[in-house]
């Protein structure tokens, strides 16, 4: 069998396809290159997104729902008749509201112009998006955005305002996230409470469909709005600020109020095309004119009440701080700061209501007093303005009702009535000496206190001796008077000795005066101005109208009440009064501040306020030192009005004509305040409580009269504290007086020089103070006035307790010299022994014998002897010891020629002396020998007033005189008894007392042997 083979062909060839395969192929394969084009780009912008959004946080619903209702609310401060002081400080206005106050017209207005599909998309409106960039593109005149009121509100709530891709893509998918978790309504509410609307009428950058209806129409109430002012709002938001028709202070721009007239017209346009108005509506809408419908400009509280906004702000912050930090300690830290910075955002921003106690009225009228440049001295150009401060309190509720708090805000921001410290100078005396001690029952207004030197230790000098402000001690006076005249040794003594320092300061702080501190405690001159830092007008007044509410210490307050947002009272202030003092003892410093407007140095508030016939006032005046402060603390049965006076910086000195000027401006407020506002004072006498009774007592004690008694006093007492005892101060006695202080007599010195009369027992007797004063001298390194200066006037009348100092040298003494006769008057120089007791005077008349005239001169007394003088009489003086020797007789002075002395002794007074003998010489002094003629007389003084004192200067050439020293010699009252007050060794004498000075001046020139001739005298007043 034969096996057939077949052969394949060489080439075999696939059958041809279709064109319809061929088709499919490409599509396949575009397909596959599509999809993975779309992958890639998809990865790409996913990842591109991933990248933007990589940092965002998930927001939950709570917290996006938080977000919705968390708005900034701005903050308002009122009256204490609830009319509106201002807008809390911030540059913003918000005004949350909620969707069912919110009329469909404003929703419709801004759904039509903003995003007229809200309804119907997801948070992004893709048609509205390709539309606004298609009008973009092509650069048509009207242009819409392209974000929803969704992304919108997604922007205003958790991002910021730069126009950035990455910012729009966090936009898109935010708003996805809100549409997921809000509805429209919760959507369309949280806009119109966020969005910005330009300023207001005040200049406040408003936010917030209510805020801006309220800051551009006045309209409080959104449901009064029209549709064409719904319309003019609604195109606000787009650009806030170039459709503002207001400025940042309010003023009206009339460029932008165009743009935005441009505007409205478009939203009531697109209403009318969405349906949500009539034709009649839009045209009666387009004709109503907006601009007359503006609201009017008002000032923002700063500008209007800047001192009380402020001061507003800073007190509730405080109490906001404390309210959060209950443990807060009040100091000033770091950490307290940050927590006062903390509470101002909070206030600033929380929506709350100040209400405080300031009565509009009052504030208004004492405001316009210090603003009134006719009221105050002219501006210094070295010392600036003069400034005042003065705060009103009510006495029982301590509700403060007015303050002046400078004169110009724009000149200085700093509060003067509560932030400035300043030193009170006499103000303080009722609090810290005679309030505690009228309560203790130390001091009664009858009580005899002591004006005389109070001697203080001081660290860098050793001693200080304060003075009064007359330059004068008087001695003793009743409490009363040393209040009316505010003399300070007498509250000094009250301060130091008779209450002590740390009760008196610790008196003070139960009366709210804080600014104590540890130092003020060794501050013996505390009580009259001393302390380290001084007080405030606030806390000053406020310890004054304890007084006049019966001794109840209520602290003042500013802030009545705080509301919350959502008016819940969060603060509510509470009044409680401590009963710091007994109403007796208020009564009887209230009568006492009485006599110091009546009788005292309260003169200008006498001389001034108007109403004493209706309402009765009682005051204390205060001065710093140099004074550098000027106060009256003043009050009625109902409020208290403390005023403060003086510059910026306590350095520059208020002249004379200034410093009862405290006194002129309490006047006027009281008399404006009275005049507008006469309900707050209802209560027209001060009240006296039982347990005041009147007594009738020694003036020498204050304790009851003796049959010695010759003088008397009749006040006011607490029956509690009224004197039992018998005056036991006064007594009769002989003495002799020694450097203004009375002795008891050595025996042996002669009856002549003897002083026997009543005397009075004093708590520190003038001998012993002679000696603490003359100890103090030994040390003080800060200079000091003559013993003489510090002697009370009234030192004569002091019981002896000490022997007369002067002890016998066993010789006669030297007789005096340099006498001078004329026109009656001899004067003389002193003996130079150091035990004369005085001196006496011869007359011889007609050459007859030279008699004893019954005239002495005590040895500390002014070197005078005044005579009848006539024709042909002359005299000579002898000095006496204490032992009774007399010197020889001086050299005979008078009007005719000199006669030998006649040898023959008065009778009865052979112990006087020896006349010298025809042709024997005189015994010469011990001392030192030097010219034989007398110094001539130096010129008339001529005294300037320096800004720390005085300066003397006279004419004189001690090269010629052989003069060794210049006395200067002073008499402060004018009277002809005179008192060494410096010596000089050329001819100027140069005082740095800056105390006020006025009375009777003359320069003694001494040459070696201690002659002297002295200078006319001359006047001066220092003012």
């Amino acid at each position: 069998m034969v096996e057939e083979k077949k052969q394949e062909p060489e080439n075999k060839r696939p059958p041809k396809r279709s064109i319809g395969r061929k088709i499919g192929s490409v599509l396949g394969w575009l397909f596959v290159i599509g999809l993975m084009g779309t992958l890639f780009i998809g990865g790409s912008v996913l990842g591109y997104v991933t990248s933007i959004v990589k940092d965002e946080p998930v927001r939950s619903r709570a917290l996006i729902e938080q977000k919705m209702d968390d708005n900034a609310v701005t903050g308002f401060a009122y009256f204490g008749d609830g009319s509106p002081i201002g807008q809390l400080r911030t540059e913003e206005d918000r005004r949350p509201v909620k969707r069912d106050e919110i009329p469909q017209i404003v929703i419709d207005a801004v759904v039509s112009i903003e995003d007229n599909r809200f309804y119907t998309h997801k948070g992004v409106d893709y048609m509205g998006t390709a539309r606004a960039v298609k009008q973009r593109l092509l650069n048509e005149p009207i242009q819409t955005g392209g974000s929803t009121l969704t992304q919108q509100l997604a922007r205003q709530a958790f991002l910021s305002r730069d126009k950035t891709s990455d910012r729009k893509v966090k936009e898109i998918l935010l708003s996805f996230r809100l549409e997921r978790f809000l509805s429209k309504e919760q959507i369309i509410t949280a806009y119109l409470n966020k969005v910005p609307y330009g300023n207001g009428s005040n200049g406040y950058n408003v936010f917030g469909i209510k805020a801006a209806a309220k800051g551009i129409f006045n309209i409080s109430d959104l449901n009064k709005l029209n549709i064409a002012q719904a319309a003019y709002l609604a195109g606000l938001p787009q650009l806030p600020s170039a459709y503002s028709a207001f400025n940042g202070i309010g003023e009206f721009d009339e460029k932008s109020f165009k743009r935005a007239m441009k505007r409205q017209g478009l939203v009531l346009d697109r209403m009318l095309e969405e349906g949500k108005i009539t034709p009649a509506e839009h045209k009666k809408a387009k004709a109503f004119d907006i601009k007359k419908s503006l609201a009017p400009r008002t000032q923002k509280a700063y500008v209007t009440y800047p001192y009380l906004m402020m001061e507003v702000e800073r007190q509730a912050s405080k109490i906001i701080m404390e309210l959060n930090n209950p443990k807060v300690d009040g100091e000033q830290t770091k950490e307290n700061g940050d927590l006062m910075d903390e509470a101002r955002s909070e206030l600033s921003t929380g929506g709350y209501r100040i209400y405080t106690t300031i009565d509009r009225t009052i504030y208004g009228a004492m405001r316009k007093i210090a603003e009134d440049d006719n009221n105050f001295f002219p501006d210094s150009e070295t010392k600036g303005k003069e400034q005042t401060a003065a705060m009103m309190i009510n006495n029982k509720t301590g509700a403060i009702l007015g303050m002046i708090e400078g004169r110009d805000f724009k000149t200085e921001e700093m509060n003067y009535a509560t932030q400035m410290v300043r030193q009170p100078g006499s103000a303080m005396k009722p609090i810290a000496a005679f309030l505690p001690a009228l309560d203790s029952g130390k001091v009664q207004p009858g009580s005899i206190v002591d004006d005389s030197p109070v001697i203080l230790k001081d660290g860098s000098n050793g001693y200080h001796i304060p003075k009064n402000v007359n330059w004068r001690y008087k001695g003793l006076m009743t409490a009363r008077e040393a209040l009316n005249n505010s003399t300070n040794t007498v509250a000094l003594n009250l301060f130091n000795n008779v209450i002590g320092i740390e009760s008196a300061l610790e008196f003070a702080k139960k009366l709210g005066i804080t600014t104590l501190v540890e130092r003020d405690y060794a501050a013996g001159t505390g009580v009259i101005g001393g302390l380290t830092h001084g007080t405030s007008v606030e806390e000053l007044t406020n310890a004054y109208s304890a007084i006049g509410n019966q001794g109840k210490f209520t602290d003042a307050y500013l802030i009545d009440k705080i509301v919350d947002s959502n008016g819940k009272i969060v603060y509510k202030h509470k009044t409680e009064p401590v009963q710091v003092f007994s109403s007796q003892t208020a009564y009887l410093m209230t009568d006492m501040m009485r006599t110091v407007i009546t009788n005292g140095s309260g003169s200008t508030v006498r001389d001034n306020y108007k109403h004493f016939n209706k309402i009765p006032v009682v005051g204390k005046t205060g001065s710093s030192q140099d004074y550098g402060d000027s106060w009256f603390l003043g009050y009625s049965p109902d409020i208290t009005l403390g005023v403060w006076v003086g510059y910026k910086h306590s350095v520059n000195t208020l002249d004379k004509p200034q410093r009862t000027h405290a006194q002129s401006i309490w006047a006027k407020v009281m008399n404006e305040t009275i005049n507008l506002k006469p309900d707050l004072f209802p209560t027209k006498e001060f009240k006296k409580p039982e347990g005041i009774v009147s007594k009738t007592v020694s003036a020498y004690s204050g304790k009851l009269p003796t049959e010695l008694t010759n003088k008397f006093v009749t006040d006011l007492f607490n029956a509690k504290f009224v004197p039992t005892e018998r005056d036991d101060s006064l007594a009769k006695a002989k003495y002799i007086t020694y450097k203004g202080a009375n002795y008891i007599p050595r025996d042996g010195t002669p009856e002549d020089f003897l002083k026997e009369q009543i005397v009075i027992k004093r708590e520190k007797p003038i001998d012993e103070l002679i000696k603490q004063l003359e100890a103090a001298f030994a040390v003080m390194r800060g200079g000091h006035e003559s013993l003489q200066f510090y002697i009370p006037e009234d030192a004569n009348k002091g019981m002896p307790t000490k022997v007369d100092p002067r002890v016998d040298d066993g010789r006669a003494p030297t007789p005096p010299k340099n006498l001078n006769y004329s026109k009656g008057v001899i004067t003389f120089s002193p003996s130079g022994s150091s035990d004369v007791v005085g001196y006496r005077l011869y007359r011889s008349a007609n050459g007859g014998p030279f008699v004893n005239q019954g005239q002495v001169v005590m040895a500390d007394g002014t070197k005078q002897f005044t005579t009848s003088g006539g024709a042909n009489v002359t005299y000579y003086i002898v000095a006496v010891d204490v032992a009774g020797k007399a010197s020889e007789p001086s050299a005979i002075v008078g009007n005719s020629p000199v006669p030998d002395p006649d040898p023959t002794p008065d009778p009865g007074n052979e112990t006087d002396g020896v006349t010298p003998d025809e042709g024997t010489e005189e015994i010469p002094d011990t001392g030192p020998q030097g010219p034989t003629s007398m110094p001539h007389q130096p010129g008339q003084p001529t005294i300037q007033a320096t800004p720390d004192g005085f300066r003397a200067t006279w004419s004189a050439n001690p090269s010629e005189d052989g003069v060794t020293l210049y006395n200067v010699y002073f008499s402060p009252n004018n009277d002809g008894i005179y008192q060494i007050i410096g010596t000089s060794q050329t001819n100027e004498f140069h005082s740095s007392n800056s105390s006020p000075i006025s009375g009777t001046f003359r320069i003694t020139a001494v040459n070696p042997v201690g002659e002297s001739s002295a200078s006319p005298t001359v006047f001066f007043e220092k003012n």
